[in-house]
C-alpha cells in the first residue's frame, strides 16, 4: 500500500467517526429536550422579527387625452350638371270670350219669431164704484111727488158694463111712490159713471152693484 493510499484511508474514517458524533450529539438533544427548546427560541425570534413591506408607489395618474381635432369630411367630387337646351315656349292660344257670371243672390233673410207674449198681470178682481148720493138734487124730486106729498127710500140694483156705464137697473125696494122709483133709475142711468170692475188679468169687464136713495120734500 502506497502513501497516498494511507491519506485516503485515514480521511474517510475521520468522515465516519465525525458523522457518527454528530448523529449521537442529535439523538442526546432529541431525548434531553434540547432540540424542541431551540426550535422554539428560534421560532419567537422570527415572529419578534417584524419585516415591514414597503408600500407601493402610487400609480402615476394617465395622462389627458390630447384635444379633439375637427374632422372635416372627406372632400367628393361633385359632378358638373348637365346643360340641356330649353325646349321651345309654344304661343299663347286666345281663349274664348266667357259669359258673364250671374252675381250670387244674398241668403234669403231668416224669419225671427214673434216676441213673447206679455206675462199675463194677475191682479185681485175690482167692483164697480161711484158715489151714487152726488148724482141726485132737490131739483129733481119729481112734480107728481110734490104734488101728492110723496117721500120715501127706493132700493135698487144696477149692471154695470165695462166702460163704467149702467146698462140695467131694477127696483129692489119700492118707496111707495111709483114716481119716486122711476125717477131713481131714471137717474142713475143716464147719469151714474162708474169705475169698472176688472178681472183677474186686470181688463175691464161687467159688474154689479145696489144700494138704496132716500126721497125727502124740500122744505118750504
Amino acid at each position: 500500500m502506497s502513501y497516498v493510499d494511507q491519506g485516503m484511508s485515514r480521511g474517510r474514517v475521520w468522515a465516519i467517526v465525525t458523522v457518527a458524533i454528530l448523529h449521537a450529539l442529535l439523538a442526546y438533544a432529541f431525548v434531553s429536550g434540547l432540540a424542541y427548546k431551540f426550535i422554539k427560541e428560534a421560532t419567537e425570534d422570527l415572529k419578534a422579527f417584524d419585516v415591514k413591506e414597503t408600500p407601493p408607489p402610487p400609480p402615476e395618474e394617465p395622462p389627458p387625452p390630447p384635444p379633439e381635432q375637427p374632422t372635416s369630411p372627406p372632400l367628393t367630387a361633385v359632378p358638373s350638371p348637365l346643360v340641356r337646351p330649353s325646349p321651345p315656349i309654344p304661343a299663347a292660344v286666345p281663349l274664348p270670350p266667357q259669359p258673364p257670371q250671374p252675381l250670387p243672390r244674398p241668403p234669403a233673410p231668416v224669419p225671427q219669431p214673434p216676441p213673447p207674449p206679455p206675462p199675463v198681470r194677475t191682479v185681485p178682481p175690482q167692483r164697480a164704484r161711484a158715489n151714487l148720493n152726488s148724482y141726485f138734487s132737490t131739483d129733481d124730486y119729481p112734480a107728481a111727488a110734490l104734488r101728492g106729498n110723496d117721500q120715501g127710500t127706493t132700493g135698487f140694483s144696477l149692471t154695470i158694463g165695462p166702460n163704467g156705464r149702467v146698462t140695467e137697473c131694477s127696483v129692489t125696494s119700492s118707496s111707495g111712490s111709483s114716481a119716486l122709483d122711476q125717477a131713481t133709475c131714471r137717474i142713475l142711468r143716464s147719469r151714474a159713471r162708474y169705475t169698472p170692475a176688472r178681472d183677474a188679468t186686470g181688463n175691464p169687464t161687467s159688474g154689479r152693484d145696489s144700494g138704496r136713495v132716500t126721497w125727502r120734500l124740500p122744505a118750504d
